[in-house]
């Protein structure tokens, strides 16, 4: 049901232009809103014209006109005045709630859907016969974007997404947790990732420079049917965790470039523990420590070239070699040479992965 703030601001904007009194009531007599004294307007009247078949009363100065909704009588409406524009003018109000009630509830309706659609929550023939209902177009180019804000019971991301994207050019803002807002955006002839790229970087700067949020932006494939927009939200979900596991440097993830980090995530538990175990043997690479770690990470960020390793690290070459050589001799593993270097690259992958599992177990 629309807000009773927003049935105020609409009887006081009409109160200001026309400078006839309104009230709106609920149905046994209680007052939502109103901007006259309404001690003379009595419960038991307005209970009587509720039951009378009428649609409108005049009693005294005040007309009194129904609100219905499906059927139903929601608001009973008082305008009063003695001039004949007195009962256009409570026309006018009935005309305006109604249409906001109606505009609400497809808001409602409209995100239901939306929730329901991309948890596949729906049989294929109610997906059709609801969204013509919500004249909301079956045939087009969609894709889901997900902003993983990590802010329980915040609504600023879904205000904020919410003035860059409307339901008039096709996009919808939905949730179906606490911590990320969900968009279904539409996209336009010969728009292609290259946009939503551009589309989810722009989200991150938004959100950092408006709000000061840290947010990450995962985004599916585009699909071309209504049907088939659960399928984006689900591979922009599993994007948000390969990105969550592997690239949290990242702040955009794209589910078609996901890399290695897709296939460890498909691995099974028990061949990423056997693989663990080939490569450290029982001593993990919770052993490192943290002047290892970086400096491998370092090595490997400059594609194994020593000479430019050592000098962002501050190091001497000597200095980098000796740390290389230590790794090599407690793993087995030169990762100066290639085929070294990626089996310690993927079982760091794999070791995040592991602690990834953990965490989601325990």
């Amino acid at each position: 049901m629309v807000s009773t703030q927003v049935i105020t601001t609409c009887i006081e904007e009409l109160r200001a232009i026309t400078r006839v009194d309104l009230c709106v009531l609920n149905p046994d007599g209680g007052v939502v809103v109103s901007t006259f004294d309404n001690q003379d307007i009595k419960a038991s009247l307005i209970k009587d014209f509720v039951e009378s078949p009428a649609d409108s009363q005049v009693i005294g100065a005040h007309h009194l006109l129904k609100i219905w909704d499906e059927g139903e009588i929601v608001y009973i409406l008082v305008a009063r005045g003695n001039s004949e524009d007195t009962y256009v003018i409570g026309k006018i109000a009935v005309s305006q709630i109604s249409q906001l009630i109606t505009a609400y509830k497809e808001r409602f309706d409209r995100n239901n859907f939306f929730q329901n659609l991309i948890l596949d929550n729906m049989l294929l023939v109610d997906v059709y016969n609801k969204a013509k209902k919500l004249h909301i177009e079956v045939a087009a180019p969609r894709v889901v974007m997900i902003v993983e804000t990590k802010k329980e019971k915040d609504h600023t991301a879904s205000e904020l997404l919410a003035g860059m994207f409307s339901p008039q050019s096709g996009d919808y803002i939905t949730a179906v947790d606490e911590s990320n807002v969900i968009l279904v955006k539409s996209l336009e002839p010969g728009e292609g990732y290259a946009e939503i790229e551009q589309t989810a970087h722009t989200i991150v700067d938004m959100m950092n420079t408006e709000a000061m949020m840290n947010v990450r932006v995962s985004y599916g494939t585009i699909v071309q049917e209504l049907k088939d927009v659960s399928k984006s939200y689900k591979e922009a979900n599993m994007a948000l965790d390969v990105g969550r596991i592997f690239y949290m440097e990242k702040k955009v993830i794209a589910y078609g470039s996901l890399g290695i980090g897709r296939l460890i995530y498909q691995l099974p538990v028990n061949l990423c523990r056997m693989f663990m175990e080939e490569v450290f043997g029982q001593d993990g690479p919770a052993d490192f420590d943290e002047e290892t770690l970086t400096t491998v990470n370092k090595f490997f960020e400059n594609n194994l070239n020593v000479s430019e390793t050592s000098r962002q690290l501050f190091v001497h070459r000597n200095t980098l070699v000796y740390r290389l050589e230590k790794l090599e001799k407690s793993t087995g593993l030169d990762v100066r040479t290639f085929d070294d270097a990626l089996t310690f690259k993927i079982a760091m992958m794999v070791a995040n992965y592991m602690k990834y599992l953990d965490s989601i177990t325990y």
